[in-house]
């Protein structure tokens, strides 16, 4: 059965009614939804990371309530409707997709990345006036991502290290200039080269940073919890020796 999104569209046009709607739908404009719309993508990653396919269906009605509450915001504005959406983005999808739909060639998944990126910078030089190999690039992305996209970027011009070597020492030089670093200002500033920097060599050993991230902080998370639930109440008054101890037996026990 073809999926029918119509009845989510009038759904949105009902709650944005200006006699008979929502009086928090027509309060909404783009930039109050904008913060759901990434909220929602998140819990769909989150559904997806938890593997937990009953969420995952829920919060992919979430994200797909998102685009039509946008859309028909535009719609009342004279700008585009849901209809351009869906256009749109069948048309790019073909565009992008010439080894399918055209008589490009590709054998493997590098050679559809390589030729969707070097579709990606055709469109942006007919289409904006930003020439610029970062053009594009979202500034809304979380830190950790939108660095190793312009990273990325930077690097299809050949402005790279030769191999992960610079990358390395470059991240020994920016923590350098952080313990060098005189005032709170250039403390702020350092620590951003360094996080950076480390993007740079996560790329080279082919890292997702965002990804490597939020695991690190899931199994800070579960030696952390381990700590407490073995000390119990009296866990913050241990002395720091203590916990240090704690926290070797709680890594110990993930080995194990």
């Amino acid at each position: 059965m073809t999926p029918d999104i119509v009845p989510l569209h009038v759904i949105m046009a009902q709650l944005r009614d200006p006699l008979a709607g929502c009086p928090w739908d027509l309060e909404q404009n783009f930039a109050t939804i904008a913060p759901y719309t990434i909220e929602e993508a998140y819990e769909v990653a989150d559904a997806i990371e938890r593997n937990d396919p009953v969420a995952l269906k829920d919060e992919l009605g979430d994200l797909l309530l998102q685009v039509v509450f946008h859309s028909q915001m535009a719609d009342e504005l004279g700008q585009f409707a849901l209809q351009d959406v869906i256009d749109g983005i069948c048309a790019k999808m073909v565009r992008r997709h010439p080894h399918i739909f055209a008589d490009v060639s590709a054998s493997d998944p590098g050679q559809v990345v390589q030729n969707w990126e070097d579709i990606k910078a055709l469109e942006r030089s007919t289409s904006s006036p930003d020439v610029s190999a970062l053009a594009g690039v979202a500034k809304a992305l979380p830190a950790l991502l939108r660095a190793q996209k312009i990273q990325k970027r930077a690097a299809r011009t050949g402005f790279d290290w030769p191999d992960s070597s610079g990358a390395r020492d470059k991240v020994l030089e920016e923590l350098q200039e952080v313990q060098d670093a005189a005032s709170h200002a250039e403390i702020v500033e350092e620590i951003g080269d360094l996080l950076f920097a480390v993007v740079n060599l996560a790329r080279f050993h082919d890292v997702d940073a965002e990804h490597a991230l939020k695991a690190a902080n899931a199994k800070f998370e579960r030696r952390f919890r381990d700590m407490e639930d073995a000390a119990g109440p009296t866990f913050a008054k241990l002395s720091l020796e203590a916990k240090e101890v704690m926290w070797q037996r709680a890594k110990q026990k993930e080995k194990q």
